[in-house]
Parts: structure tokens; C-alpha cells; sequence
């Protein structure tokens, strides 16, 4: 990482008055409540004896309709059911097990439900409607776990050790899914969290507006989240709303409105006190989406406004790879970038509700 590369990049609240002007519209405009998660239709199951899955047997794909059918009693949107598939494949490989393992010798069937009177009866647990009703009326308990990485959304249920073990099994449950239910779908449009989704490369709708430097610092510069074009802590918080579900105005989080003492996000510094401000967790670990933040100076970044970016992608080598704007010296500034970074540069990491530290 060129320790020059990060020059001038949150340069954004000048002159204050103007630009407070376009805020104070912006806050007026921006909606009282956020309208409700929208994650997807509630697919209905459609399987015979011809249907087929590489990899599975009819055993399996018998207890995962059985799981959406119980879904779809239950009026569960399509990624919840994706859900309770998801977290059958990590804890049975969808199979009804007559056994539990060393950290829950009384666990038991698709979900591996404990003997503690949450579950029901024996047969309960054994029969796969039956579990499976069991675990998504639990699941549509948890506060705003549409919201959440499925993964997350899943240990909040299951308590198990580590909230990422159902990470590597959400890809075969959307395939089950899909070779099973009645019609094709896609999150992609819905307003749920889907994991692994920080943006495909440079999506920043106002990627060719002009820049403060280019036009003063007026309304003629600011985007729809009330700071300037193409600066580091727009396309952030860009990528905050798109993953929270809010990718078309009128935006949830803008930067007069993000905190609930009113004060703006328009400087990279405020960053992380708005966050804590907000209540949303930091930490030190990268997590695909979370905010990266550079306090002044570190790793390069401006010595008086710092830096945020955004994590694209995890390397296991210890690296992330990180996207953002206007972190690359003229004549490439205020255009998008992308760079591999070691995950102790930064000074946190800033992350979603549908996020946490691993």
C-alpha cells in the first residue's frame, strides 16, 4: 500500500454553508420510516421421483422440500426458506439423525435440536415438517434477521460456536431451492442482505458527476446522500444503503440523518464516532462490506480528514481487498479504486448490523 495514495481524499465539507444548505433540503426530504425488508416471494415445492440434484440423494432432497414446505406454511419469504435449508445442510447434510455429536450428545434430526423442551418431543425433533416449523418459528423471531447474513441469521437460532459455520453451505441451499420450488427466483432485487454482496466493481451512480473541484462547492455537487461526488465517504455510504436494502432514492441513510444526534458523516473523521454514535459495531477483523476506516494519517491517509473505504473481498493470507473513491493521487483521484491492503493497516473496521466480528 503507497503510503502517498490516500492524499485528499475526504476533503468534503467546505465551505459549510452551502453545503449545509443541500443537507438541510436533503433532511427534509428524506422518509420517516424505512418501508419493510422485502425478501423475495415464498416459493411452494414442486418434486417427483424424476426430480434430481448432482450430489444429493432423494432422501435429501425429500427432507428439503420437506423444509420449504413447512416454510411456505408459515408464509416464509424465499430467503428464509434458502435459510432453514442452509442451516439443515451444516448441521445434518440433510439427513434425520438419530445422534448428536460431542457438544450436544442429546441433539437430534434435520437441525440437530436439542433435548431441552425448546424443541418439542423426540418424535418431534425426528420428524422433518415438524423440526423444521419448529426452527423457522424461531428464526421469525429474531429481530430484523432479514437484515442479517444468512449465516447470522442462522446462529442466532442455533447458537452454535461459530456464527460463519453455514457460510460455505448458502450457495448448494439457493441451488436446492431453485431445483425444487416453482418458478425461478432471485435475491438479487429484494431489499434482504445476500451475502458476499459489496457491489460488482464500480456501480457508484454518480460516477460521472462532476466533483466540488470541478464545479465549487455548491448543490451542483452534492449527490442524493448530501456529500460531494465521487469522494471517498459518498461512495461508502453508497455501499452502506445498497447493502442495507436502499439502492434508488428515497435513500435510509443519508449524511445528515445517519446519526441520531444529527451530526454528518461528511468528513471520513466523524466515521467511527458515527458508527459508535449509531450503536453498530467496530472492530479489527475484515468482513466482505464492512467499512474500512483510516483515522488521520494511518496507512497513508490524509493527515487531517483520514479515510474510508470498502471491503470487496477476504484473502486468507491475512489481506483484504479494498474498493472505494478518491484514493489514488491526481490525475486518478476521485475515481474508483480497488487495492489489496494488510488487515492490520486500517484503524477499523466498520460494521453493517448484518455483520459482526468473526
Amino acid at each position: 500500500m503507497q503510503r502517498k495514495s490516500l492524499g485528499l481524499m475526504a476533503l468534503i465539507v467546505v465551505p459549510g454553508i452551502l453545503i449545509g444548505l443541500v443537507f438541510s433540503i436533503l433532511l427534509l426530504l428524506a422518509p420517516a420510516n424505512p418501508a419493510a425488508a422485502n425478501c423475495g416471494p415464498t416459493v411452494s415445492v414442486v418434486i417427483n421421483g424424476d426430480t434430481k440434484v448432482d450430489g444429493y440423494s432423494q432422501e435429501q432432497l425429500k427432507n428439503a422440500a420437506a423444509i420449504l414446505g413447512a416454510g411456505k406454511a408459515l408464509n416464509l419469504p424465499v430467503k428464509g426458506q434458502i435459510i432453514s435449508v442452509m442451516v439443515a445442510l451444516g448441521e445434518s447434510g440433510l439427513r434425520v439423525l438419530d445422534r448428536g455429536d460431542a457438544g450436544g450428545p442429546d441433539s437430534r434430526g434435520l437441525f440437530q435440536q436439542r433435548d431441552n423442551g425448546a424443541w418439542g418431543s423426540y418424535p418431534d425433533r425426528m420428524d422433518p415438517t415438524i423440526s423444521a416449523t419448529n426452527f423457522i418459528k424461531a428464526l421469525q423471531k429474531v429481530d430484523g434477521w432479514e437484515l442479517l447474513e444468512p449465516t447470522l441469521a442462522g446462529n442466532k437460532v442455533q447458537r452454535n460456536a461459530d456464527p460463519y459455520h453455514y457460510q460455505k453451505y448458502w450457495p448448494d441451499a439457493v441451488k436446492l431451492v431453485q431445483a425444487l420450488s416453482d418458478g425461478k427466483f432471485s435475491l438479487d432485487g429484494s431489499d434482504c442482505a445476500i451475502p458476499g454482496k459489496s457491489g460488482a466493481g464500480d456501480d457508484y451512480p454518480w460516477k460521472d458527476s462532476p466533483t466540488w473541484m470541478q464545479v465549487g462547492a455548491g448543490a451542483a455537487a452534492a449527490s442524493s446522500l448530501g456529500m460531494f461526488h465521487r469522494e471517498c465517504v459518498d461512495f461508502a455510504l453508497w455501499r452502506v444503503n445498497q447493502q442495507m436494502g436502499s439502492k434508488g432514492e428515497p435513500f435510509k441513510f443519508l449524511n445528515g440523518t445517519f446519526r441520531p444526534d444529527g451530526q454528518a458523516l461528511g468528513s471520513a473523521l466523524a466515521w467511527k464516532a458515527g458508527w459508535d454514535a449509531k450503536g453498530w459495531s467496530t472492530g479489527s477483523v475484515p468482513r466482505v462490506g464492512a467499512v474500512v476506516w483510516y483515522a488521520p494519517g494511518a496507512g497513508g491517509a490524509d493527515p487531517t480528514y483520514g479515510h474510508v473505504a470498502v471491503v470487496k473481498e477476504v484473502k486468507d493470507d491475512g489481506t483484504y481487498v479494498e474498493e472505494g473513491y478518491n484514493g489514488n493521487p491526481p490525475p486518478d483521484d476521485h475515481n474508483y479504486y480497488t487495492r489489496t491492503v494488510s488487515s492490520d493497516v486500517p484503524s477499523a473496521f466498520l460494521y453493517l448490523p448484518t455483520q459482526e466480528e468473526k
